[in-house]
């Protein structure tokens, strides 16, 4: 991919030298954690099983999976040869290499980013209580009331913001003094604890049930129910792979060192893909064990339907206080890349130091998710919009650019110079040309449509 004209948001001589200066990550090791650990998140902890059980378990695995190969992958390498081309934010990204006019995609991917934190935080915040609740029992044995009443109100809001607090004092120090150093922490201790959970969990009575009914699909139920299967499986491959908002552009517009990108990729979408999938070995296993159907609760299954199975097990509370330790980290790992998509725009834009922008920032989201925090109508609408029609449009958008616009040198570009090999390459540009915009049309239309839907049903 060759750079038409170089172009700069801002002309100063200041602003410039602050590009030029843009921080990178100390080691290959800490990218990669860190660009997994944003992937892994509370998309795949959270999001991912109550949505395979809404859509039919092992039917929704297999179409999200193939999402991921076809969809997923293709974009996530484009996300990654843009931020590493340009070295700059997701909106000046486009300006850098020469496309200005398609600064839009960029603006779209950043409102995205912006409106996933402000509800985002508001599920950080639950976390957190049911945290502190497990370790003392706040939630008894009737985990839907305490739910019901912690999960909107001022008692949220409040935690949100506390959730928010950490989230930034973390990135005001940096790429590489604060986000990657927490990465280098926090995620090893995720795949710890939850392949931990995993094991204890395949000891259970209904470890079987839950097996069957999460990795053997019906095909004919997907037959059926491929209009409300499709979007919500490509929705939840954008949110658990971190696309459609700019976040991998965004790291990966720190890496200064030449290395292959496909490679970096693969380690990314691989460690992201099997957390979701060990996530749902955890899940369904100790609900099925319980006798609580795995569709009940919708965004609220893991802070119900699994609260009340631990508070049913023995030593419950020290197998809830893992579990929701092991979410907190998720939460946070997201949440620093989510704010560092902002906090990039903002420093590179302005002439802001990082600690100011990091805190107005921040003040955005949380006045932006209060609402969130204070009606569950408003959450549900909040994130039907994101994943159902922002994400999706966002990298519809991404995926003409790379494909037919920028389409050149990408190739080499991949791989540090080096052909990674025709296979690979016509792989590559036929998914993003042909493949991955087709399929993302039909999931758009899908979603439009189940989002006017829902607005009806709220409306009238």
């Amino acid at each position: 991919m060759t750079d038409r004209h170089v172009q700069y948001p801002d002309r100063s001589s200041e602003n410039i030298r602050k590009m030029e200066e843009r921080e990178t990550w100390s080691f290959r090791v800490g990218f990669l954690l860190a660009a997994a650990g944003s992937a892994i998140g509370l998309g795949n902890l959270w999001r991912f099983p109550f949505l395979t059980a809404e859509s039919g378990g092992a039917v929704f695995l297999l179409v999200y999976l193939l999402c991921v190969v076809c969809i997923g992958f293709p974009l996530l390498i484009g996300e990654l040869v843009i931020g590493r081309r340009s070295k700059r934010n997701a909106i000046g990204a486009f300006s850098r290499l020469g496309y200005r006019e398609w600064r839009v995609a960029g603006v779209i991917a950043v409102f995205g980013a912006f409106i996933l934190f402000s509800y985002y935080s508001v599920v950080g915040g639950w976390v957190i209580q049911y945290a502190l609740a497990n370790l003392t029992g706040g939630y008894g044995t009737d985990p839907e009331t305490f739910f019901g009443a912690t999960s909107t109100g001022l008692n949220a809001v409040f935690y949100q913001g506390l959730f928010l607090f950490g989230t930034a004092a973390v990135v005001a120090y940096g790429v590489r003094n604060g986000i990657e150093r927490a990465a280098t922490v926090l995620v090893p201790s995720i795949i710890l604890l939850l392949l931990g959970l995993v094991v204890y969990g395949s000891t259970l009575s209904g470890a079987r049930a839950a097996y069957s009914y999460y990795l053997y699909p019906d095909f004919v139920a997907l037959t059926e129910n491929i209009t409300v299967i499709l979007p919500a499986a490509a929705g939840q491959a954008f949110f658990s792979l971190s696309l459609g908002y700019a976040l991998i552009l965004t790291y990966a517009s720190y890496i200064d060192e030449d290395r292959n990108l496909v490679t970096d990729g693969t380690v990314i979408v691989g460690l992201d893909t099997a957390i979701a999938v060990l996530a749902g070995l955890v899940v369904f296993p100790f609900l099925f064990t319980q006798g609580i159907a795995p569709g009940d609760g919708g965004p609220g299954a893991v802070f119900v339907s699994l609260a009340t199975a631990f508070s049913s097990l023995p030593a419950g509370n020290v197998l809830g206080s893992v579990f929701f330790l092991l979410l907190l980290l998720a939460a946070l790992t997201s949440a620093f890349a989510l704010l560092e998509i902002l906090v990039s725009v903002v420093i590179d834009t302005f002439d802001v130091s990082r600690r100011r922008a990091t805190a107005g920032m921040t003040l955005a989201v949380f006045l932006a998710g209060v609402p969130t925090a204070l009606n569950a109508t408003v959450f549900e609408a909040y994130d039907l919009f994101l994943n159902n029609v922002v994400l999706v449009f966002s990298g519809l958008l991404l995926s003409i650019f790379i494909g037919w616009i920028a389409a050149a040198g990408m190739g080499e570009e991949l791989a540090n110079g080096r052909s990674v090999g025709r296979p690979f390459d016509t792989f590559w540009l036929f998914a993003l040309r042909y493949a991955v915009p087709l399929v993302l049309l039909v999931t758009l239309a899908f979603g439009v449509v189940s989002y006017a839907q829902f607005l009806n049903g709220v409306f009238l």
